[in-house]
């Protein structure tokens, strides 16, 4: 990387970026804030729900004096709820104790992996660290022709080409170049700063090499039960949806007796088939529609997973409210 290639890199960002609401400033909040989703979520999705978020905890103070299941009612949607729950771990250490200033203390929060606490570094508090996320992973691989880039290869490489005078905006150059010039298909060669140096530019989805992920599917049941008051609910307790309130489900094509009996059902029917899709894992959940004697709760007023929504639109019973049932 040539003192003049940096110079285009940086020219091309001040000129072409993208106005959005986390650049241009300084608030690690913020910064991580738009980090979070971004790492779930395309620009153009992450906006409201990052508006949304900070419109009721617009600071961390804010956001450390809220309940869990408050935080998880404004994240419905953005998926990924363990990441939530971490970041009001995170507000409630950080308005305790303070904002870390480097890499290396950011990176002993909770949810705060090497790739954010780099941005969160070089963005909010000018650290000369390379963060690296799949954008720029994409830039390093095809400039070098490299098909297989190891975390350490990419370390190496982001950090011989970090300009230190201007960090934060080097990072966000090279996440900007990614998402909207070296695309991962039809990438705009002829557009890019960096041409001159690229070696994969004649064949460029070549570079990196796909990586090959196997989604796990699981089968499932879900019970979707009108009961005085709404619907029945309950709290979840551990996975990714943990913290957040759905239908009754286990692992099968129907639900046994037993889960019946326990809920006062009486007879259910089948009321449709739901697909919906984790990170590395894949549910086919089998719905099952009835009544119950106990247990009721409106949809309306607890936070509930895009699964769970899925699985009551199933059954017409999205917005069952109280004394619907």
């Amino acid at each position: 990387m040539t003192p003049a290639s940096r110079r285009a890199l940086l020219a091309w960002y001040d000129a072409e970026r993208r106005e959005l609401p986390w650049r241009g400033t300084r608030d690690p909040y913020r910064v991580l804030l738009s980090e979070v989703l971004l790492q779930q979520t395309r620009v153009d999705q992450a906006l409201p729900y990052y508006a949304r978020f900070l419109a009721r905890f617009p600071t961390v103070e804010a956001l450390a004096a809220a309940g869990e299941e408050e935080v998880l009612e404004v994240w419905q949607g953005a998926g990924y709820y363990a990441r939530a729950r971490r970041l009001r771990q995170l507000a409630v250490r950080v308005a305790r104790e303070g904002w870390p200033q480097d890499r290396e203390g950011l990176q002993e929060l909770p949810g705060v992996g090497p790739y954010t606490a780099a941005a969160v570094a070089s963005i909010a508090f000018g650290e000369p660290v390379a963060a690296v996320d799949g954008n720029v992973r994409r830039v390093l691989a095809r400039v070098h022709a490299e098909g297989d880039p190891k975390p350490a290869w990419l370390e190496r490489v982001a950090g011989a080409w970090l300009e230190p005078a201007r960090p934060g905006d080097w990072n966000q150059a090279l996440m900007e170049l990614g998402a909207r010039v070296c695309t991962p298909k039809n990438p705009n060669c002829a557009a890019c700063p960096l041409a001159g140096l690229c070696r994969g530019q004649a064949a460029p989805e070549r570079y990196p090499a796909p990586r090959k992920r196997r989604a796990v599917s699981e089968v499932r049941w879900a019970l979707v039960l009108r009961a005085p008051g709404g619907v029945v609910l309950e709290r979840r307790a551990d996975g990714e949806l943990a913290g957040l309130w759905g239908v009754p489900m286990g692992p099968g094509t129907a639900p046994p007796q037993a889960a019946l009996a326990r809920y006062g059902a009486g007879a259910v029917e089948a009321a449709g088939t739901v697909r919906h899709a984790f990170s590395h894992r894949r549910l086919v959940v089998h719905v099952f529609a009835g009544r119950a004697a106990r247990g009721g709760e409106d949809p309306g007023v607890r936070p509930l997973s895009e699964l769970d929504r899925k699985l009551l639109r199933a059954a017409g019973l999205e917005n069952t409210a109280e004394g619907e049932a």
